[in-house]
């Protein structure tokens, strides 16, 4: 049974502003951007986020270049998950500021508002090494799941 604090963390409508956001940040770049809300893991962060990638597949986009938020929301924890091709890209503490903007607003209970800001700043990071290409497709869901 998913817990009702998955649930409730979000509401429909802000459930689609945040589909919207990533709508809106994969337009510009080839990279696709995933949300995972979960009540609570025993492991850490982002080993649980490393799993839950592979979980939804995450890994098989064409240029390796999938990013996924977790977040539990028993635990007040997040990360911030880039596959292979992203690593192999991107200076170390890519994610920093990124992860910096969704912690200030989740501080404060703006979850909605952190994870829409943290989309939109992953997008504009993403476009600057995965442009997006006239033949490129939505190769993942847009779409927030849970567990």
């Amino acid at each position: 049974m998913k817990s009702s604090k998955v649930e409730a963390f979000l509401s429909s409508e802000e459930e689609k502003e945040i589909v919207d956001a990533i709508r809106q940040a994969e337009k510009e770049t080839s990279g696709e951007i995933r949300v995972h809300i979960e009540a609570s893991s025993k492991k850490d962060p982002l080993k649980r986020a490393h799993e839950i990638f592979h979980m939804l597949k995450m890994d098989n986009t064409k240029d390796e270049n999938g990013v996924l938020i977790y977040v539990a929301t028993n635990d007040k924890t997040f990360a911030i998950y880039g596959d292979k091709g992203i690593d192999k890209a991107v200076p170390n503490g890519f994610w920093d500021s990124t992860k910096d903007i969704i912690q200030t607003h989740f501080r404060n209970n703006h979850f909605k508002d952190g994870l829409v800001e943290g989309i939109l700043k992953a997008g504009v990071e993403l476009q600057k090494h995965f442009p997006w290409q006239h033949d490129d497709v939505n190769e993942l869901s847009d779409q927030i799941s849970k567990s």
